[in-house]
């Protein structure tokens, strides 16, 4: 089965990935991979990145997929680091009952959000 060189495949991106904000082309110098999965067995990648505009500076993230032929992606303007995504990556999800325990929390506290944010 084919194992996918996932430094081609950011070369390809290379070139056809333009910033969303200002349409700068993408410098892969500031593109980090944050995750990737292969199956060989279903000829599938996965490629989670992170991208800085060297232009406008605004950051971006893509989700690539590959099944067999055909390539995919998705990008989402960001306000998260690289380092910021890589932290994240692995964290839950927040859950509904998540906000309603911060909105409790915040709604019975007696003091400035600034204290109750300190005390975190």
């Amino acid at each position: 089965m084919k194992n996918y060189d996932i430094k081609k495949i950011m070369e390809w991106l290379g070139y056809i990935l333009k910033c969303p904000i200002c349409g700068y082309k993408y410098n892969l110098s500031n593109t980090k991979i944050i995750d990737s999965q292969q199956d060989e067995i279903f000829n599938e990648a996965k490629i989670l990145m992170h991208s800085d505009c060297a232009k406008c500076k605004s950051s971006v993230m893509f989700n690539v997929e590959i099944r067999g032929p055909e390539v995919f992606s998705v990008g989402m303007v960001t306000d998260l680091t690289g380092t910021d995504s890589n932290r994240f990556k692995d964290k839950r999800p927040i859950s509904t009952n998540d906000v309603l325990n911060i909105h409790k929390e915040i709604r019975n506290f007696k003091g400035s959000l600034v204290e109750l944010l300190a005390k975190k």
